[in-house]
């Protein structure tokens, strides 16, 4: 009886310490589950904190040459928003490879005498490693969204940067889109897609529809990069100027839109190549577009077929291809 008591009893301790064991175990791999889970959530939590600072972003530099013509211009279309431009303008002068400021001015009065010695000033003082970025204002007597394309004469580099004066990006995306431009210098490198669709059954006879950024969000699919915020060759400025038809200009200048659908248009119709978007944080230091008012999806689907009519053909290309900087990310 106590012989049998007692075996009763080594099995009852010997379960309860494989029991105990099983309990260490679980309890040892669910702390460590939870440590890797806030580990990752403070990863993730000071990551985003350190891109958050307003447009300040510590990533090294590329190495790059020392040849002025393997720098870029901005050229930046702005409109009675003085604030916004000496913001952007004092930005966008710390940027290491900018060599020029364009800035497209369409106003009937010229900048005043305060705006263009405020400017001068920012940008002396913001221009770094020995460098002085140019300034110039290039004026023009008719107001027109076709001003943002006219050819520059004293453009010095052939990489543009077309931005307007409300966005801004941080100097290393910019300088990342340049690199990436660089690599295949005859399309377009931007920061916005967009994209078109083929609607043969549309009853409006609107054979193609436009699709904004949520059509690209669903579909990762896009046509165009939207020209507030992308690089191109200077070349397009003389192809815009002098061999745009002037029923497109004429166009965009009556219903103040499109004038960035025409260009995606002359550049994929020169190339027969998609564009590039190239992944990036946007900062929007203005009020609300024109693309939040009403019906602007639909004036931009107006836009594309017309365009379509006067070319003949659709030029644009699909594409999938987005260009991301693996310095700012963990994982890819």
């Amino acid at each position: 009886m106590m012989r049998g008591s007692s075996c009763w009893l080594n099995r009852r301790a010997e379960q309860r310490f494989r029991l105990l064991a099983i309990s260490t175990v679980k309890s040892a791999k669910i702390k460590l589950l939870l440590f890797c889970c806030v580990a990752l959530t403070l990863l993730a939590f000071f990551t985003s904190a350190s891109s958050f600072i307003l447009w300040n972003n510590h990533t090294p530099p590329l190495p790059h040459s020392s040849d002025s013509r393997k720098g870029y211009s901005i050229v930046m279309n702005t409109w009675k928003r003085y604030d916004l431009l000496k913001q952007s303008i004092k930005h966008y002068s710390s940027c290491p490879r900018l060599e020029s400021v364009h800035i497209v001015w369409s106003e009937p009065d010229p900048p005043s005498d305060a705006l263009l010695k405020f400017l001068h000033h920012v940008v002396k003082y913001k221009s770094k490693d020995g460098r002085q970025v140019k300034l110039r204002f290039d004026i023009n007597k008719e107001d027109s969204l076709n001003n943002r394309f006219k050819e520059i004469k004293d453009l010095e580099t052939d990489a543009v940067f077309s931005i307007d004066d409300d966005v801004i990006f941080p100097c290393s995306s910019v300088e990342f889109a340049f690199d990436v431009w660089q690599s295949a210098p005859d399309t377009m490198v931007g920061f916005v897609p967009r994209v078109h669709w083929e609607d043969p059954l549309k009853e409006d006879g609107n054979k193609f529809r436009y699709g904004g950024w949520w059509s690209v969000w669903w579909t990762g699919t896009y046509s165009m990069v939207l020209s507030k915020a992308a690089f191109f060759h200077k070349k397009y400025f003389i192809l815009y100027t002098n061999e745009m038809p002037s029923s497109i200009k004429e166009y965009t200048t009556k219903n103040r839109n499109c004038e960035d659908i025409a260009m995606s248009f002359l550049v994929a119709n020169a190339t027969g190549a998609p564009p590039i978007w190239v992944k990036g944080k946007i900062f929007e230091i203005g009020s609300t577009g024109i693309s939040s008012l009403g019906g602007h999806s639909d004036k931009r689907t107006e836009c594309v077929n017309r365009f379509v009519d006067v070319f003949g053909r659709m030029p644009l290309e699909y594409t999938s291809v987005k260009a991301v900087d693996s310095r700012n990310i963990w994982f890819w």
